[in-house]
């Protein structure tokens, strides 16, 4: 298993906006099957680094690799290809308004296979009884509360079953009880195998979810390890962090 290529690495990755930095030679490697939770204060490239996984944005440096696959000169159909292994859940779902919560949850099917539409229904149906919403098919996203939209795009993620699921902000303004329910379904696809990368500044989510946490600050790696770790680092910043237990 140690020969195995990590299922998601960043080689030496750096990005600047205009004359702004975001990543500096940022090196990153995460096994299969790890859940790695990403921190920092805003501004730091938590979320431009799932963009760069994920193929949205190319570094202007480095390499990323998926599952072994250098993706940072792919385009068009390579691209599209590689993404059908990575599951992504946006920060505020980011579901379709125009049509319903299953055909949201059914659109990868209908794009990326020829599967039949019975079969798609059946899949979608099935990913929508998994997170809780299998009463909700019909309804359009604009009847969901948040936490009901976050469990949608989490079952849109999951349709075409990819190895890697990225999560940006899983918790962000979800109450207490409804954001746990998230991040005990992320947990739970995590031990059936799923690599997990989630972003977050809720320290109680990171601490429940992450085998890892990763600090980045300025585009870099500050402190890395497990929360007890980042608990006893001997950096302020981290420690301060590590003791924030709201999700600012």
């Amino acid at each position: 298993m140690s020969s195995a290529a990590p299922a998601v690495e960043l080689r030496n990755v750096s990005k600047a906006f205009g004359g702004l930095r975001v990543l500096d030679d940022l090196s990153l490697a995460v096994p299969a099957g790890r859940a790695v939770c990403i921190l920092g204060r805003s501004g730091t490239g938590k979320s431009v680094t799932l963009k760069h996984i994920v193929g949205l944005l190319a570094p202007d440096s480095g390499q990323v690799l998926v599952e072994g696959e250098d993706i940072t000169p792919l385009k068009g159909q390579d691209l599209s290809r590689v993404r059908k292994r990575i599951g992504l859940l946006f920060q505020n779902a980011a579901l379709f308004d125009s049509i319903s919560v299953g055909e949201n949850v059914a659109f990868p099917l209908r794009r990326h296979t020829r599967m039949p539409d019975e079969e798609i229904r059946a899949r979608a149906e099935g990913l929508l009884r998994q997170v809780g919403l299998e009463r909700d098919y019909d309804k359009m996203p604009a009847d969901l509360s948040g936490g009901m939209k976050k469990r949608a795009g989490l079952a849109r993620a999951l349709v075409l079953e990819p190895p890697i699921v990225l999560a940006d902000e899983p918790s962000a303004g979800l109450d207490p009880v409804t954001g746990g329910e998230i991040d005990a379904l992320l947990v739970g696809l995590n031990q059936a195998g799923t690599t997990l990368i989630v972003v977050t500044h809720n320290i109680p989510s990171a601490r429940v979810i992450g085998d890892e946490l990763v600090f980045l600050h300025e585009g870099r790696i500050l402190a890395r390890g497990d929360a007890a770790a980042l608990d006893r680092s001997e950096i302020p910043l981290v420690r301060q962090f590590m003791n924030s237990e709201s999700s600012g």
